[in-house]
């Protein structure tokens, strides 16, 4: 067994062993080798050895296996690092081969030259804190389990729902439309407009369970991730919006080549949604506008849709992206209030997130941030 060094040489020492003998946590001063020049009782007691049995044995002995290759480690960053001190967990072995883990806590002391001497180590038993802590984490784990079985079985009545009401949906269409056909000429304009209003409500909630399956695919459908050009995805997005709208002119800008890694089809969904609260919210605008730019920062595309548009008041952020939830009415064009959802879901599957700024008449910023392709990865 190597010889150990001694105390001698340090400083105060005899102020050392007083406050090592007086401490209610376990104390040790090891040499730079990683042996043990002396221990209090309490360190003694933690680790099942009587006395002055500890010293010159190394802290290989007392270091669970899995933890080794942490003592070479934890001396390196202690002698070479910046300020000398380790704030550490590990697991110790007692005398008997039990366990336990510590908190150690360790700082370097040195010679008149700077040079490394010896490491002054606390070691607290914490194993019952551990114990607490992987408690919580299964339950934590059990929880999350159960949370997602729960969302995926209400996931599977919201779809089964939104199915099974098509069908009665699409005859109350029709036969509204039957209706108000054949009976024009004999209907009042009082039993025309209930005709009407039965065919719009329908055609609402036709929208909405549409809505319904689009939140539904942007949560569940899998990714299949690869190199997406947003600009054209975008491109089409705000295409599809002007050949639905034909006679509206809304100028619109798209920066070419912002480039991003992900599943196209959720993208094209997210920006779908993105393009349509745009293009709704810009009507009755006389010079209409979009624009779509970005950037990319630390492996990051930071993607901008900016519109000229009726905005939202900021202190109704917390709302924007919740489902349901509208800031504006039904005359200004606002839909179910899933849109934005659906975008932002899409968005967090990647990894990602959409903020947004606004000014309420002056339009509205949303900034979509993704990860970028890797270097060298293929097209589209």
């Amino acid at each position: 067994m190597q010889t150990t060094a001694t105390l001698s040489s340090l400083p105060g020492d005899t102020a050392l062993r007083l406050v090592m003998a007086a401490s209610g946590i376990g104390m040790a001063i090891v040499s730079i080798d990683g042996h043990f020049v002396e221990t209090n009782a309490v360190l003694s007691r933690m680790l099942g050895y009587a006395g002055e049995d500890l010293a010159g044995r190394s802290l290989q002995d007392v270091t669970h296996p899995d933890d080794r290759p942490l003592v070479e480690q934890f001396t390196r960053r202690l002698t070479h690092g910046p300020d000398g001190l380790l704030d550490a967990r590990k697991r110790y072995l007692r005398r008997d081969g039990s366990m336990f883990w510590a908190q150690l806590n360790s700082a370097v002391i040195r010679d008149a030259d700077g040079e490394p001497m010896y490491l002054l180590s606390q070691v607290r038993d914490i194993s019952d804190e551990v114990q607490r802590e992987e408690a919580l984490r299964a339950r934590a784990d059990q929880r999350g389990l159960e949370l997602e079985a729960s969302h995926h079985q209400l996931q599977l009545f919201a779809d089964a729902v939104a199915h099974d009401m098509r069908a009665p949906l699409r005859s109350i269409e029709s036969f509204s439309q039957r209706l108000g056909q054949r009976l024009a000429p004999h209907l009042d304009d009082e039993a025309r407009e209930h005709l009407q209003r039965i065919h719009s409500a329908a055609n609402r909630m036709s929208s909405l369970l549409d809505g319904l399956g689009r939140l539904s695919r942007a949560t569940r459908a899998p990714l299949n991730p690869r190199r997406v050009d947003l600009s054209l995805l975008a491109e089409w997005a705000l295409a599809e919006q002007q050949d639905a709208d034909p006679d509206r002119q809304v100028e619109i800008s798209v920066e070419p080549g912002l480039l991003a890694e992900g599943d196209e089809r959720l993208l094209k969904l997210m920006l779908d949604e993105l393009a349509a609260n745009a293009w709704v919210f810009t009507r009755g605008r006389e010079a209409a506008s979009i624009e779509v730019d970005g950037r990319c920062e630390g492996g990051r595309l930071r993607l901008r849709i900016r519109d000229n548009g009726t905005g939202f008041d900021m202190r109704y952020l917390h709302k924007l992206f919740e489902p349901f939830q509208r800031l504006h009415g039904l005359e200004d064009g606002a839909g179910h209030g899933l849109g934005l959802a659906i975008a932002q879901r899409v968005a967090e599957r990647h990894g990602g997130r959409i903020t947004a700024e606004s000014r309420p008449g002056h339009g509205s910023t949303f900034t979509l941030e993704l990860p970028v392709p890797p270097a060298g990865t293929g097209g589209t």
